[in-house]
């Protein structure tokens, strides 16, 4: 009898131990799970500020080189030269509010980020500071332009025979310019909104399962520039884009408070099949 009662209690301190054993196991195996996700998200973190910088670092190298043509430009006399002149400068100043938008967002990006880097922190510390010798560059341009145009002022009175020719030339390439820069806005914008199935419905966006269909309030959504807004935060633990966009354009992934981001890894193919984006979240 003692013999059997001990063999009961043997095997059962043989399955408490394997239960505890499966426990931990779980235990260990939930905790690996739980520093993956932290290293992805970390990963993922890191990636959107180096895309951004880089996106930063090709905005400054094409300010470059509009200077080098600013440069060549004053070399010459006359109305097409200032009009060049004109034209690089207002690319720089264009670019210049891009590269202040995108210096602004990879602040937030760090502010946001569970990284947390002084060497980020001087880039973009150093980023500002190229900046603003930009804007004191952009400024001095400025004014050996307004001093270039005093000059032709006075050129143009002694060819008069040329002036209207001079002068209609000048408007053409204006509008022309101003077209494009319209042209090139409109390309680069696209419009977005989120929120749950009755605000979608309220707004005439959702109806009977379907998006945009007819008199839907274009004012509730969110106009955005697609070389800059890359990401767009969802606030919810339940997301689901209702518009049509490539899937190897984008990914939703989870935050440090499992609430999704949207990030749209590849720009142009992600807009390419509608400007119009709409998630359905809870």
């Amino acid at each position: 009898m003692k013999k059997l009662m001990f063999m009961a209690t043997l095997a059962a301190v043989v399955l408490t131990g394997c239960e505890n054993g499966k426990k931990q196991d779980l235990a260990a195996m939930q905790q690996r799970d739980s520093l993956n996700q932290i290293i992805a998200q970390k990963d993922n973190e890191i990636n959107d500020m180096m895309s951004t910088l880089n996106d930063i670092e090709e905005g400054f190298r094409e300010i470059n080189q509009a200077e080098n043509r600013v440069a060549l430009a004053k070399q010459g006399e006359g109305a097409n030269s200032a009009q060049r002149i004109k034209e690089n400068i207002q690319f720089i100043q264009s670019t210049m509010q891009q590269n202040r938008e995108l210096i602004n967002k990879l602040k937030q990006q760090l502010r946001e980020s569970s990284f947390k880097g002084d060497q980020l922190k001087r880039a973009i510390e150093n980023l500002t500071a190229q900046l603003e010798e930009k804007d004191q560059q952009l400024a001095k341009l400025r004014a050996e332009l307004d001093a270039k145009d005093i000059h032709i002022s006075e050129l143009d009175e002694k060819v008069a025979n040329l002036n209207t020719d001079v002068s209609n030339l000048s408007e053409d390439n204006a509008q022309k310019q101003q077209t494009i820069q319209t042209q090139d806005k409109q390309l680069n914008s696209a419009w977005f909104v989120f929120g749950t199935k009755s605000e979608l419905k309220e707004q005439n966006i959702l109806q009977d399962g379907k998006v945009l269909q007819s008199n839907f309030n274009k004012e509730y959504f969110t106009k955005i520039d697609i070389r800059v807004d890359k990401e767009i935060k969802l606030y919810s633990r339940s997301a689901k884009l209702m518009t049509a966009h490539p899937a190897g354009s984008y990914t939703l992934e989870r935050d440090a408070n499992k609430q999704y981001i949207l990030r749209i890894t590849n720009p142009q193919q992600f807009w390419s099949t509608s400007k119009y984006l709409v998630i359905l979240v809870k």
